[in-house]
């Protein structure tokens, strides 16, 4: 009776730990990459706090995250090869493993169970388990009949268990089908154009288009008629008639959509292109303060965001999408490398690299609210992300 009572005594004095204990949700929080040092900030985006600090993530030079379904984990993808898998509850590395020489991003499946990380050494895709980070298929990006690798860029994820991405150095396009895990599929378009430097799928996940580098023109690849083939589109669209020297190449891993067009920063000029989504024809042009980097919208549409290569990467410009004018010119400091909007859009986090801080502007007012100290800040990251195809 008395061993009994003691256990019961135990039980109770765990619960009531348990019931004293703070319990959080995921759906606001966020991951700020600190380049330099090889660690990300988990962040509060609602209280716009610091809630942990992770390191030991290797190179962060260029890293990007992706999260798991319920939004607990991120997966960090750095510069150097590292795949790690960072708890945002417990604010700790849960797992890191070097799958390669020199990575430039990755992707999660559709279902959640797979993890791609898109490698320039050696050039290719690998695939692991999301949840062990066992290594699940190698697929080598070869091209000339086997006696060369080509560097993998624009690496998304798209409906059907696919992941598509591009070969830089052949010009092509890869639909990789993972609905059998373990037997994937792999259908190659070739020709697909000089030099795509990178890639997105369009929100609803039906279009891949990758940017040419060494062409003027987009690649476009509608997934839902493959057999089509990739066809080019915008064949004025790309360096120009003006060869300007690229200081940083332009991100095409998260376009601007609203109002039924697309924005799009221009390679080696100083515009942002507008492209009618019925027809994927050119529908304008913006000139912009210099070289746009990336070029976001605001959740609802109404505004995009847009950065710049450096020497004009102190500023940040604002376009109406209804007037399609600029309406506000920003300098919040020099390395505006990245932006993030809150899920709602209420507000934008821009991470000011060379001045060690995050700066957050409510995008109504276009008023700075807030500042966040962070060590060379490079991308940020919210959980958002977790339910969004091609994030």
């Amino acid at each position: 009776m008395r061993r009994s009572v003691s256990v019961l005594f135990c039980a109770a004095v765990a619960l009531g730990g348990c019931a004293t204990a703070e319990l959080r949700g995921t759906g606001d929080l966020g991951v700020i990459v600190e380049r330099a040092s090889g660690a990300v900030q988990v962040m509060d985006t609602t209280h716009r706090a610091p809630l942990a600090r992770v390191t030991g993530l290797g190179d962060l030079s260029h890293a990007s995250v992706v999260y798991s379904r319920d939004a607990r984990y991120a997966y960090v993808f750095g510069r150097d090869g590292g795949l790690s898998k960072v708890d945002l509850l417990r604010g700790r590395l849960e797992k890191r493993i070097v799958q390669a020489g020199n990575a430039i991003g990755g992707a999660i499946s559709q279902d959640g169970r797979l993890i791609a990380v898109s490698n320039y050494e050696p050039g290719g895709v690998r695939v692991f388990d999301a949840a062990t980070l066992e290594a699940i298929a190698d697929i080598p990006a070869t091209f000339q009949n086997g006696e060369r690798r080509s560097k993998v860029v624009g690496l998304v994820d798209a409906p059907d268990e696919r992941f598509v991405f591009s070969l830089y150095d052949a010009g092509e396009i890869w639909v990789a089908d993972f609905s059998d895990r373990r037997h994937p599929a792999v259908r190659k378009f070739p020709n697909a154009g000089v030099q795509p430097y990178d890639g997105t799928v369009t929100p609803d996940g039906r279009y891949y288009v990758a940017g040419l580098f060494g062409e003027d023109g987009l690649a476009l690849l509608d997934l839902w008629n493959l057999n089509g083939g990739v066809r080019r589109v915008l064949p004025h669209y790309g360096r120009g008639e003006q060869k300007l020297p690229v200081y940083k190449m332009p991100h095409l891993d998260n376009w601007a959509m609203a109002d039924g067009v697309a924005f799009v920063p221009a390679v080696g000029r100083n515009e942002v292109l507008i492209i009618d989504m019925r027809d994927w024809s050119e529908a304008g042009r913006i000139t912009v303060a210099g070289q746009p980097v990336f070029v976001v919208a605001r959740p609802d549409g109404r505004q995009v965001w847009v950065n710049f290569a450096p020497p004009n990467n102190d500023t940040v410009q604002v376009i109406d999408v209804p007037s399609r004018r600029i309406t506000k010119i920003l300098q919040p400091g020099k390395g505006v490398l990245h932006m993030e909007f809150t899920p709602r859009g209420e507000a934008v986090w821009l991470s000011v690299r060379d001045e060690d801080r995050v700066d957050v502007y409510a995008t109504a007012s276009l008023q700075r609210v807030g500042t966040l100290p962070v060590e060379k800040p490079s991308g940020i990251f919210f959980t958002a992300r977790a339910y969004r195809i091609g994030q």
